[in-house]
């Protein structure tokens, strides 16, 4: 057997709406299979969409309609590397469309409560960096910062 492992996001009864919402913002994404209800559920009657899997760039998702016991959190986030500033801000535009909320950081939570860092691929490496006083300027400049901004995180790490 072929193991593989997809998180599951638990929405009260906006599964199908918040799978086609994100494959729509993501490219090589999809929605691959709906299961309706064959009993009633907290989430779900009889013939409602029960569970939706689909791909986010490639990565598999599920999104459950579990009803309204638990409601998401600051515990876990999905981290987005975005190859470079434009990016960044279409993915920050169209996360916060219709009541997301901007966090820090480059955190925001999507109009569904999920939470999402959305990162230049460059941070990770101006972070790691040897020149631990160059490292420390970066983290300085990105605790300062809603959306991350690339070149100014960039700048951050060449200031003397």
């Amino acid at each position: 057997m072929h193991q593989t492992i997809a998180p599951c996001l638990w929405f009260e009864n906006q599964a199908h709406e918040a799978a086609e919402f994100y494959v729509s913002v993501f490219p090589d994404s999809q929605i691959d299979d709906v299961t309706r209800s064959t009993v009633d559920t907290s989430g779900a009657k009889t013939g409602e969409v029960l569970l939706v899997e689909f791909r986010l760039a490639g990565q598999r998702y599920q999104a459950l309609n579990g009803g309204p016991h638990d409601s998401f959190n600051d515990a876990i986030s999905l981290s987005v590397a975005c190859k470079d500033q434009a990016e960044v801000d279409r993915l920050w535009e169209a996360l916060m469309r219709d009541g997301g909320r901007p966090v820090a950081c480059g955190w925001l939570k999507d109009k569904y409560g999920v939470s999402w860092q959305i990162v230049p691929e460059v941070l990770p490496g101006l972070l790691k960096d040897k020149d631990r006083a160059k490292a420390k300027r970066v983290m300085e400049a990105m605790m300062q910062m809603v959306k991350l901004d690339a070149a100014k995180l960039e700048a951050a790490a060449e200031a003397a």
